[in-house]
Order: structure tokens, then sequence, then C-alpha cells
């Protein structure tokens, strides 16, 4: 399924609706002791940043999932949104609008 980040994707097509993805992922111990250290020294948490990018992808795939309930042919102007919840979680947010191409 296409999914762009923008609203001209080069053809035409009828609006279904919005269309949602969302996780909530929590940090795992070993991530929060890396994490406790790298504050000392600075530098990238990879523990933390590997739980995003599963996070987007996962946000993503349900999105999708939920765009091809609704059969669409794609998805436009798809955009995320994230936030933390409480000290150990992080949620994810994939949205967009579902459309069904014009032949």
């Amino acid at each position: 399924m296409l999914v762009s980040t923008t609203e001209n994707i080069g053809t035409n097509y009828e609006v279904l609706g919005e269309v949602f993805g969302v996780t909530t992922q929590s940090r795992n111990l070993g991530s929060n002791i890396a994490a406790g250290l790298k504050n000392l020294v600075g530098g990238e948490i990879k523990g933390y940043t590997q739980m995003l990018h599963n996070s987007r992808e996962e946000a993503i795939q349900r999105m999708k999932d939920e765009a091809k309930g609704k059969n669409a042919d794609a998805i436009v102007m798809m955009r995320f949104d994230s936030g933390s919840i409480g000290n150990d979680m992080q949620s994810v947010v994939a949205y967009g609008t579902a459309v069904k191409f014009i032949q």
C-alpha cells in the first residue's frame, strides 16, 4: 500500500477517512541502565533508538491494516506523533487519510 506524506500522489482519488495506528512500548531494564550511564558521558542510547524505530514501524503497519479494512488503495498526508507516558513508556501514533483511486 502506498503511504505518502504529501497530498498529491499523481492520481485522482476519493477520500475514505482518517486512519490511525497506535503503539505503546516500554523501555527495558538494560536500556534504562545504559541511559543512566549515557547521561554521565553523553552519546546515543541505541536501545531507545531501536525501540522508537520499532514503534514507528508497528504504528505504520497498524495504520495500513486499518486502511485495508476500509478498502483503501493508499494513505496520503501521513504524519507521526509521539509522547512519553510516565518515565518508561513511549507512545507512537501514525495517522493519515485513507483514499481510493478513481479509475
